[in-house]
């Protein structure tokens, strides 16, 4: 980072903080008070995926995860303590999972090229891709498959989500909390609703849906 960008970015702040308070003399004051977001995201880490902006929210309205892909991990102890705390906590009443088209780990995921570390990461993204192979596979246009790879791996990540005890445990207790898959337009700003809205563990396989003891 140069110094000059340091700088400005610095002075950037201090004009946000200044237009914030012209509005609302209050409004950090008020802010400082708590948060009581009534969704949590979990998107993907690339910059140009901003999840206040793209729902048009404000601070305090939105609890976000992010990770390479918007992964949801059954054993990423981060993913994993935000969900719970955004469930049990705050009470969220809905979760959504965003990927984007163009998404350079899903991108990543459907070749062989060795990048480092995240290979190990990626190794998630394409056991999804094992999953729906023939399909995928039968899809001749190189783009098509991406972008359809990008929508399938959202899907897998909110059934990952309901697979988890936390998300079961809340609809067990009968808390209001609808999960949803989503995919962003890099090229247009549009998300699209990939029609995965769940509710309850209904859709799960037998072997997924848990039991808890009274």
């Amino acid at each position: 980072m140069s110094t000059d960008y340091y700088k400005k970015i610095l002075e950037n702040n201090q004009k946000w903080v200044e237009s914030q308070l012209a509005i609302d003399k209050d409004y950090f004051k008020d802010l400082a008070k708590g948060q009581q977001p009534p969704l949590l995201w979990i998107g993907c880490s690339d910059s140009r995926v901003p999840a206040n902006e793209i729902i048009g929210a404000k601070p305090g309205e939105v609890f976000v995860h992010r990770n390479i892909a918007n992964m949801v991990v059954h054993s990423d102890m981060n993913m994993l303590s935000v969900l719970d705390y955004a469930v049990n906590v705050l009470k969220v009443k809905h979760v959504i999972v965003c990927g984007h088209y163009g998404c350079g780990g899903v991108k990543a995921a459907m070749g062989n090229q060795s990048i480092g570390l995240i290979d190990n990461w990626i190794r998630h993204i394409k056991d999804v891709y094992r999953l729906h192979e023939d399909y995928l596979n039968s899809i001749a246009d190189e783009e098509d498959r991406f972008n359809k790879f990008v929508e399938i791996n959202v899907q897998e990540q909110v059934f990952d989500l309901a697979k988890t005890s936390i998300v079961q445990n809340a609809w067990k207790n009968g808390q209001d909390l609808t999960l949803h898959g989503w995919a962003y337009g890099l090229n247009s700003g549009y998300v699209t609703d990939l029609g995965v809205n769940m509710t309850s563990n209904d859709n799960l396989d037998e072997v997924y849906r848990l039991k808890f003891s009274v």
